[in-house]
């Protein structure tokens, strides 16, 4: 993460990009590599999911500083090494948990340096259960898990032009959820964590 923020600040430096106006619309589509895992009120797991993200992105501008950016994507999240147990017999089994959702965030969208192509957003998402497994026995969970995934959304990076009102997109962005996964949960309530390095094209409008 460290070395891509670094690269992100040094690719940076020479934007002659112009600020977008007042009124202004940027669409896009980005792509990128999750790290997710789930955090409960006093710890945090340590076996993190790999997965991906395919998200399109629209930033509509009220001025040059401000926009507020929408997002609809297809969001792997989860977490590996957690824990299944059979309510028949009391075993209880090592899996990974593979839960997919269809997540919207809606953020306010802050622009900043000389040429304003540095952005940091910051907003709630709201997530739709598309599917959910575990991988030791290929079992189905999705009616043990909420159909929704409420939570806040933060993210930073870059735009750089390379045509006319086309930009390449380096971004760093991060999900907390604020709600329990589980629809029934004895213990602490388990939320899901989202970390994402994204990247991809808008095209000012």
């Amino acid at each position: 993460m460290k070395k891509l923020l670094t690269l992100l600040l040094c690719a940076g430096l020479g934007v002659t990009s112009q600020a977008q106006e007042k009124n202004s619309l940027e669409l896009g589509i980005h792509v990128g590599y999750n790290l997710a895992t789930v955090s409960t009120s006093n710890q945090t797991n340590s076996d993190y999911r790999n997965g991906f993200n395919v998200t399109a992105v629209g930033d509509y501008f009220f001025s040059d500083r401000w926009s507020i950016k929408a997002k609809i994507g297809y969001d792997q999240k989860g977490w590996d090494s957690g824990y299944l147990t059979n309510l028949d017999n009391g075993q209880s089994f090592t899996t990974d948990y593979h839960i997919n959702y269809l997540t919207i965030p809606v953020m306010a969208n802050w622009h900043f340096g000389k040429k304003r192509n540095w952005y940091l957003n910051f907003g709630p998402y709201f997530g739709i259960l598309l599917n959910a497994s575990e991988t030791k026995f290929n079992t189905d969970l999705k009616n043990f898990i909420h159909n929704r995934d409420i939570g806040i959304d933060l993210g930073i990076g870059v735009k750089l032009p390379v045509a006319n009102k086309v930009k390449v997109l380096l971004e760093l962005d991060g999900q907390s959820g604020l709600t329990d996964v589980f629809k029934q949960n004895q213990g602490y309530q388990i939320r899901t964590v989202r970390s994402g390095i994204n990247a991809g094209l808008l095209f000012s409008l």
